[in-house]
């Protein structure tokens, strides 16, 4: 036992600040949580669709609303179609305003 916690001694200290001193971040981008909720969203608008890529266009801030743009690459049996996927939510309360749903062949 006592082996075992001197081991974990030597290893947490590096774990826990190697990020630090590395200049690696293991933070996720600010979208992230948009992208997952575009994701799931478009899932249930296609079930039998797979979705087989993914894009943050990008997001822009009007007046106190956030607009967050994203394009997902879909294949449904032979036929394969973008949707792109417009969330607009508060900015300050980050409650959902809409969810626009766009396809597209390109």
């Amino acid at each position: 036992m006592r082996k075992i916690f001197m081991a974990l001694g030597f290893i947490l200290p590096f774990t826990t600040t190697l990020p630090h001193t590395s200049g690696v971040h293991a933070e996720s981008p600010a979208y992230t949580k948009w992208g997952r909720l575009a994701v799931k969203e478009t899932q249930s608008k296609y079930p039998r669709a797979n979705i087989i890529d993914y894009l943050h266009i990008g997001a822009e801030t009007k007046d106190d609303l956030t607009i967050e743009k994203f394009k997902l690459w879909l294949k449904e049996d032979n036929r394969e179609f973008g949707v792109f996927v417009t969330i607009i939510y508060s900015t300050k309360s980050q409650t959902v305003k809409n969810i626009a749903f766009q396809e597209t062949e390109q």
